[in-house]
């Protein structure tokens, strides 16, 4: 591999939970001269009984905007992050500004301020104990007013800020709009302000840190000791994410994606572990190759099927556009739809349609006079993911014949033209079994 002359790193809350966390994280930045801009996360959990800072402010916001007394709650937020100061010994006294954010808070600060605060004081302290120059997030990440992410006007903003500077600390999570408004990304805003960075100063990788080793094929949660992912690209990443796999959200990854740019996970706690590289593409002969005819499985459940049969349904022109017709009447998005010769389903999230089941197969039975009508609850949807199935034969009937010696019933199967993935309809109690009856016939079966 060349030589890495810039890095962008991001940090997760996990990895700055408290002051042993602070050093693990230092250690790592210095260790290479490469990693100069830094995106930190407001403070996670130090055990499973924590409580994650930003709840905390969450919750300071809900109480001053009750007419309540947020000094219990706050004075727990500014017990952390003076603790990590004294910890540390830090030269810059956080003092000045946590009385600043709870004063804002007492006062009636949005709901977007008050979660902006974690980062916005952990970068403070993270600035000071790397001394690199900090950079307020909300002078550089901008959102229009409803709130959507300026891309060109971010990348103007950060690149004139940013240039001629040798690094800096750059909260994660949040910006602000033209009015100087902060606004908070709606989904794994920390991941994007990583990704926003790396793209603005043309880093050679992005290094998104956090508290596990890497994407792992499947969920630890369903697969003990799941195997790590050597190397996955942005297309298969955004199928996994799509569906349920949490390490880095979708949205992160499109800035990088269009400076082709890769993304390691890595893991703060197991700094020599090489992690996941994400990136453009990847050919079969390369060294980084899992050697698994899948790159990953993933899924979730809460969907539903509406069921619509009929005869003659495919000589009757029109027909599937009216019954989506139905569900754009009505605001509703769906996820597939398989069909045959006499029949169509249509898959659904459960929540897009509660409430209103019963409007909706009445207007379907209206639209197009169905001989069957019905809704089926409990549907889960798992999807098998790998540039490997594309080369590799049997790679469909080896997954069926999998779930059919774990007598699962297949209710749906639905495969892309790309050949990427495969989704799996299936029922709810059979959903954790089957990711296990994959993973062992693609991976487990491998590595014996």
């Amino acid at each position: 591999m060349a030589q890495v002359y810039l890095k962008t790193v991001k940090f997760g809350g996990s990895s700055l939970a408290d002051a042993n966390q602070f050093r693990k994280v230092k250690s790592i930045i210095t260790a290479e001269e490469s990693r100069r801009f830094v995106v930190p996360s407001a403070p996670g959990k130090r055990s499973a009984s924590d409580t994650k800072i930003t709840d905390m402010l969450y919750s300071c916001q809900k109480i001053a905007a009750e007419g309540g007394d947020i000094s219990e709650v706050f004075g727990k937020i500014r017990a952390r992050y003076m603790e990590i100061a004294k910890e540390l010994a830090l030269n810059f006294d956080p003092t000045d500004a946590l009385d600043e954010v709870f004063e804002n808070l007492k006062n009636g600060a949005t709901k977007d301020y008050a979660a902006s605060r974690g980062e916005y004081l952990n970068g403070l302290l993270l600035a000071s104990y790397l001394e690199y120059p900090f950079v307020d997030a909300a002078e550089v990440v901008r959102f229009d007013e409803q709130g959507v992410l300026m891309m060109d006007a971010t990348m103007s903003l950060m690149r004139a800020k940013l240039n001629g500077m040798d690094c800096a600390v750059i909260p994660g999570f949040y910006g602000a709009d033209e009015k100087g408004n902060v606004i908070t990304f709606s989904r794994g805003g920390s991941d994007i302000t990583g990704s926003l960075v790396a793209r603005a100063v043309h880093a050679d990788i992005y290094e998104n840190w956090t508290d596990v080793s890497g994407v792992l094929v499947a969920d630890p949660r369903i697969v003990a000791n799941a195997a790590p992912i050597n190397t996955i690209t942005y297309e298969e990443l955004r199928e996994l994410s799509y569906m349920g796999a949490s390490v880095l959200h979708e949205d992160a990854i499109f800035p990088v994606r269009a400076e082709g740019i890769p993304i390691n996970i890595r893991n703060t706690n197991e700094p020599d572990a090489p992690g996941t590289m994400i990136v453009a593409s990847d050919s079969e002969d390369s060294d980084t190759f899992t050697g698994y005819t899948i790159t990953g499985i993933a899924g979730r459940k809460g969907f539903c099927a509406i069921n619509i049969q009929k005869a003659m349904m495919n000589g009757e022109i029109g027909f599937c556009r009216k019954v989506l017709s139905v569900l754009e009447e009505m605001n509703i998005s769906f996820e597939h739809m398989p069909s045959g010769i006499d029949t169509m389903s249509i898959i659904l999230h459960e929540d897009a349609i509660h409430g209103r089941e019963q409007t909706v197969l009445s207007k379907i039975r209206k639209a197009v006079s169905p001989d069957h009508l019905e809704i089926e609850h409990g549907i889960s949807l798992l999807a098998v993911v790998g540039r490997g199935m594309r080369r590799t034969r049997g790679t469909a009937a080896r997954i069926f014949a999998s779930l059919a010696h774990a007598r699962i019933n297949v209710k749906m199967i639905d495969q892309g033209s790309s050949e990427l993935n495969i989704i799996i309809g299936l029922l709810d109690g059979d959903f954790e079994e089957a990711v296990r009856r994959i993973y062992d016939m693609f991976v487990s079966s491998t590595m014996k």
